[in-house]
């Protein structure tokens, strides 16, 4: 360990100590050590003891810099690992730090480039626009000399010297995730390492820039022409895996309600159009931006009666198969159905969930959780909410996590409270259900049916000719297996017989011995009937076929 990385986990230590962060141990055997240690830093004492556990987690982490707010952001999106006090707090985190000098982010962007900034643009603003914890933007034109001279562009620019950073809070957070299921019985469900797993796939990802490049573009194709979406251009020539250029937009914050109401904007179907763009994402793309929180969505300000989304800082996605689009689609409706043996079997189904599950518990702990939520108009239950119950109640049976889907939870709960935000009549189930029960019936219905079958024609077409022959040979391997089997069942009866013969005789010779052995002190009935019965299975060992 270098000095360096000592002092780094002396820092991680401290703040967790002085915001009583250790008090969450739990007082048993297995802590016992750690609690003698932390006696031993008495000059670390919790400095904020009067405050809620949730909140000096969230300055903790505030405290320790961005990699560590980034996690409690990602953790306040794990309802089912927190109780709500704490992940709601978790959810203030603000991914916002300093910016980094501007004449910085200038040398980076012309290193990457290979020359001048002026060579392609100009009006290039050294203050940025905004500051996050991975990357700041800055705004410029492309100059007269570009093929789009005078369009409006923003550069967004990969902090210098990040990396070593993120290898070092990663490597401590590994660390400190592993010795939390020796903590107690509980600490293995939380699953702490995996956590953090799921959570370095996502930060990895922000550090290339070209992926949320390439992401830009798909969702932009998807919703090409769209009056409901609009994804800002991507300029690819000047896109790098530390530098990325796309067209500057102008919107209306979707926070700002004032705003948009002063615009004219017609709110009802503005917060209709933020489900449905969320439900197409889902279920006809199976591709979706798991990042909509409210910094990250705007509104074009034209057109306010045809309101029209600005969706940018597309990162994060999150890409679903059949299987998960299924398993969403029938556990809504099996949800709103109330038939949660339908939910259960569905989570055992899909693999998810062991096997040898007990259907008629996991039944039960479905409705037991389920069912208040109907003491709700239909028109007020939340999607995210539904689903984040199911995923509690599948926890507790060993359900294996699926990144996918708790990404998706978290985008839907961002998506439900910012509709009921803007309109707070919004009946979120009269709006999805069209989603849900147009792709069952593409995938169960009769237009499934012809949509698999024309899929498979050319297949069907190709080996056609062979299918006489793979008939007759399926029928050839099937009357083998049956004559085979035939001489098993046959040796299997030779064996069992000689086996009663063998048998026979044993005992036969063990009742001749001992009547012999004993003749003088048995009665002679006794003697009769032994020799008797002995003769019987010698007869029989003999006479057998």
């Amino acid at each position: 360990m270098t000095f360096k990385d000592f002092k780094r986990l002396y820092k991680i230590i401290r703040t967790f100590l002085i915001y009583g962060i250790d008090e969450a141990l739990p007082r048993n055997a297995y802590t016992r050590p750690l609690r003698c240690w932390r006696k031993t830093l008495f000059w670390l004492r919790n400095q904020h003891k009067e405050q809620a556990f949730g909140l000096r987690l969230r300055l903790a982490l505030q405290e320790l810099g961005p990699v560590w707010i980034k996690l409690g952001q990602m953790l306040s999106t794990r309802r089912d690992l927190f109780p709500p006090e704490i992940a709601d707090e978790l959810a203030l985190l603000q991914d916002q730090v300093e910016p980094f000098d501007g004449k910085t982010a200038r040398e980076q962007i012309e290193q990457t480039f290979g020359g001048k900034l002026e060579t392609w643009f100009e009006d290039f603003d050294e203050t940025a626009l905004a500051s996050a914890s991975i990357a700041q933007v800055h705004t410029a034109r492309f100059n007269a000399e570009q093929p789009l001279a005078g369009k409006e562009v923003v550069l967004k620019v990969l902090r210098p010297n990040i990396q070593p950073q993120i290898d070092a809070d990663l490597s401590w957070m590994y660390k400190l995730a592993s010795w939390i299921p020796r903590l107690s019985s509980e600490g293995y469900r939380l699953r702490a390492v995996e956590v953090i797993r799921e959570y370095e796939k996502t930060l990895r990802d922000e550090l290339d820039l070209r992926i949320e490049m390439a992401n830009a573009i798909k969702l932009k194709a998807n919703f090409a022409d769209s009056p409901m979406l609009y994804i800002p251009e991507m300029y690819q020539e000047f896109c790098y895996q530390n530098v990325i250029t796309m067209e500057r937009i102008y919107g209306i914050p979707v926070s700002d309600v004032e705003s948009l109401k002063a615009n004219g904007t017609d709110m009802k179907l503005l917060a209709e159009r933020g489900v449905q763009v969320f439900f197409t994402q889902v279920f006809r793309d199976s591709f979706f931006h798991a990042d909509m929180h409210p910094g990250n969505i705007f509104v074009n300000p034209n057109h306010p009666e045809n309101p029209q989304y600005i969706g940018i800082d597309c990162g994060i996605v999150g890409r679903l198969n059949d299987n998960d689009k299924r398993y969403l689609a029938e556990s809504f409706v099996a949800f709103f159905n109330r038939d949660y043996r339908r939910v259960a079997q569905m989570h055992v189904d899909a693999g998810w969930t062991p096997q040898d599950t007990n259907i008629d518990e996991f039944e039960q702990a479905f409705r037991e959780v389920c069912e208040p939520i109907f003491a709700k108009p239909l028109s007020e239950i939340s999607f995210g909410q539904v689903l984040l119950n199911l995923f509690n109640v599948a926890r507790e049976f060993n359900m294996q996590v699926q990144p996918q889907l708790v990404l998706l939870q978290k985008t839907l709960l961002y998506i439900e409270g910012l509709g009921r935000q803007l309109y707070p009549q919004l009946d979120l189930w009269d709006t999805a259900k069209p989603f849900l029960q147009n792709w069952l019936d593409e995938q169960m219905g009769i237009k499934a049916f012809a949509k698999n079958l024309k899929a498979s024609l050319p297949y069907i077409t190709e080996h056609l000719p062979q299918f006489p022959a793979t008939l007759m040979d399926a029928l050839k391997q099937q009357t083998q297996i049956r004559q085979q089997l035939h001489e098993i069942n046959k040796k299997l009866a030779k064996r069992q017989r000689w086996q009663k013969k063998a048998f026979a005789l044993v005992m036969g010779t063990v009742l001749f011995l001992g009547t012999l052995w004993q003749f003088s002190t048995l009665p002679l009935w006794a003697n009769i009937g032994l020799l008797t019965a002995g003769s019987i299975l010698w007869l029989t060992a003999l006479l057998s076929p």
